[in-house]
């Protein structure tokens, strides 16, 4: 059976194809198409299959990561959405929360919320905090309700009654009421997307929902379309948020769960290679044609989070915990009006693409800063496949850069690449030192087009001793794919105090979400020895406002002992205190219900017969204001060996990304293919 794994990112469409007779993998890349992500997967999937010599019949499997919900948002190109709401709380939405993290700075505006007020209708009803009924649904003000959202012409409904996490059977009426009179519009519930308490954030994150569903249904229709054209059987899988995968018609329901649809692969990627590698502390370090994604994986376990903002819109969903900046090959270099050099966040994108790509682009970009210093062979893009033009990267840097700010062209190009770096490093000093762990007990595993490009410098920067890249890192998300398993959320809110008695009413609920999820992997066929579950307890001292999640797998009605300790310990970890004597609340339980799919097979790496026999050219390369031009050799990754070290500097080429190695650091590559950079202090 061939299983193939894709990454649509905002540049380039990545692709992996794994034979399982054998376990061949083939990788390729083509640029992305963003009028339709679906037409690059088509065109990409066409190639690879032809020059893999697969039919279409031949393909069991097909996951795939994507950003168009993400887009949708950042674009606010989603449906004309409509909201019902109980009687008095429409105005939750724009209100929000007290926090503002721009306070002094007058020119950050919220942004305007996605559903305006005339949209934002109001029902008679009202759920106490108790779950029970304060006020009954008044049919005739649902109605009503309704109506004028059809009026308004929505193409999508969101349905946030308060309290209805506890009881949802007002909002199944208002969502029965919905597809009765509005027949053929989107709704989209909270009780089912979100039932956890905190008004705001499950109102945002339905809202959300609804803004995003009609366009990604039509995007799923039509990539499923594509696939189904050129003979693929296998019904295709979407990852989700969290690192695992669910149906189309799950995406379809919840596409609010793709948020970090593409990178949540790479950081599942690089935790599988990273524990096969020895190295199971790591900091991802995903560098894109148009951002840099960043994650923390402790002990071969990614790190997660419940809220992240979404275009400047709360969402709260189990996701894997990324931090992603404005900065990628693609991300714009310019002199500002107080002639400074800024780098990002706006990205040329596919396109037009950075200069040096010949589509039009005419402003300076990393991409056209790096065949500057030579840090890229204009020759090799792809492989081979993608002309690039140095001679206009030059001109750009100079003419837009190193003139206005009276410097060489090596400066500038330079000037870009520390900004960049700069900017990179803060993200992951946000992901590792600013929540209590050392840096240096990390490694560094770069990927992404560009992530080998730059992780030599950036690890510098950072002071981590070690940089892991896999093979074909400009693949890796894609590659993930192949990692990851099914799998499916499921959360209830249980308030009250932490004692033996609530302890059991708590392992109860969690029961109950377990049969939840058995019953949706009974629907997805998946065996009971393939089958696992995580359990998670949000909890914090009384008094709190916010919550630590707490692992309680494993324990039973007599481990409550066990459950404090571990909360402790969570909570030390979290803030860096914790209060043995202080009463504890519970909160939130939350389930990740397991699928086990079949993982790439552990293959030995073989590579060259010597270094020597591995270079394939020197060039020119600029290193620093100290070194600055110094000859390098360039080597092609495949033909290196396993064990002897390569000394830099050096430029590794391969189809899918280019790895600098600097003056006094080592690389060499290991029994399964990575590439281990040892930087110096």
């Amino acid at each position: 059976m061939i299983r193939i794994g894709i990454d649509v990112g905002g540049t380039f469409t990545d692709f992996i194809l794994m034979d399982e007779a054998d376990g061949a993998i083939r990788f390729y890349k083509v640029p992305s198409t963003p009028g339709d992500p679906s037409e690059a997967i088509e065109n990409g999937l066409r190639q690879l299959m032809d020059l893999a010599g697969v039919a279409g019949k031949d393909v069991g499997y097909l996951g795939h990561g994507t950003t168009v919900a993400t887009n949708i948002v950042i674009e606010r190109r989603g449906a004309r959405t409509g909201l019902l709401t109980t009687k008095g709380f429409r105005d939750v939405l724009e209100l929000g929360r007290q926090a503002r993290p721009s306070i002094y700075d007058y020119r950050v505006r919220k942004p305007a919320p996605l559903v305006p007020r005339e949209r934002r209708q109001e029902v008679t009803e009202r759920i106490g905090p108790e779950g029970t009924a304060l006020i009954a649904l008044d049919p005739a003000s649902l109605d009503a309700a309704v109506l004028k959202l059809k009026e308004e012409k929505v193409e999508a409904v969101a349905i946030c009654f308060l309290h209805s996490y506890l009881a949802p059977e007002h909002e199944e009426t208002a969502r029965a009421a919905v597809e009765r009179l509005l027949p053929g519009v989107y709704v989209s519930v909270s009780s089912r997307i979100l039932p956890e308490f905190r008004e705001f954030e499950r109102m945002s994150t339905t809202v959300v929902n609804a803004f995003t569903g009609p366009r990604m249904g039509r995007y799923l229709d039509e990539f499923r379309r594509r696939v189904a054209s050129l003979g693929i059987p296998a019904e295709p899988y979407t990852i989700h948020s969290n690192g695992g995968l669910m149906s189309v018609e799950t995406a379809r329901e919840c596409p609010v769960r793709t948020c970090v649809s593409g990178p949540a692969a790479g950081v599942v990627g690089a935790a599988a290679i990273g524990t096969l590698a020895g190295l199971p502390d790591l900091i991802t370090f995903d560098v894109g044609g148009t951002s840099t994604d960043v994650s923390l994986i402790h002990e071969g376990r990614p790190l997660f989070t419940g809220n992240r903002l979404v275009a400047g819109y709360p969402v709260k969903t189990p996701m894997i915990d990324i931090h992603v900046i404005g900065a990628g090959g693609g991300s714009i270099a310019a002199v500002d009006a107080a002639g400074a050099l800024k780098v990002g966040p706006r990205s040329a994108g596919a396109s037009p693409g950075p200069v040096a790509y010949g589509q039009g682009g005419t402003e300076a970009t990393i991409t056209d800063a790096n065949l500057t210093l030579g840090r890229l062979d204009p020759d090799k893009f792809l492989g081979g496949r993608m002309s690039v033009d140095l001679a206009a990267a030059r001109r750009v840097i100079a003419d837009t850069i190193a003139t206005p700010l009276g410097l060489s062209v090596e400066a500038a190009a330079h000037g870009v690449i520390q900004i960049a770096n700069a900017n990179m490093s803060r993200a992951i000093r946000a992901v590792s030192i600013e929540r209590g762990y050392a840096i240096s007990d990390f490694a560094l595993a770069a990927f992404g087009g560009a992530g080998p490009l730059h992780a030599a410098e950036v690890a510098v920067e950072c002071g981590i001793p070690t940089v892991l890249i896999p093979i074909e890192p400009g693949t890796l998300c894609a590659r993930g794919m192949l990692h990851t398993d099914l799998s499916s959320d499921y959360v209830r809110s249980c308030f009250g105090d932490a004692d033996p008695s609530s302890w059991r009413g708590v392992l109860d609920m969690l029961a109950a979400l377990s049969r939840e999820g058995d019953a949706w992997l009974d629907r997805e066929g998946i065996a009971g020895e393939r089958r696992s579950e995580r359990r998670i307890l949000d909890a914090r001292y009384r008094g709190q406002n916010f919550e630590v999640k707490v692992d309680c797998s494993g324990l039973g009605a007599d481990d409550f002992d066990e459950l404090v300790r571990r909360f402790h310990a969570a909570h030390d970890r979290e803030y860096g205190y914790f209060i043995a004597d202080r009463a504890i609340e519970f909160v939130t339980c939350r389930l990740q219900a397991v699928g086990e799919v079949p993982k790439p097979p552990v293959r030995l790496h073989h590579g060259g017969a010597s270094v020597d026999g591995a270079k394939i050219g020197e060039r020119r390369v600029y290193i620093d204001a100290r070194h600055g031009w110094r000859m390098a050799g360039v080597y092609q990754r495949e033909l290196l060996p396993v064990g002897p070290p390569l000394e830099g500097p050096a430029i590794v080429n391969e189809m899918s990304s280019t790895t600098v190695v600097l003056p006094g650091q080592r690389l060499t590559v290991d029994a399964h293919g990575n590439m281990i950079l040892q930087v110096a202090p």
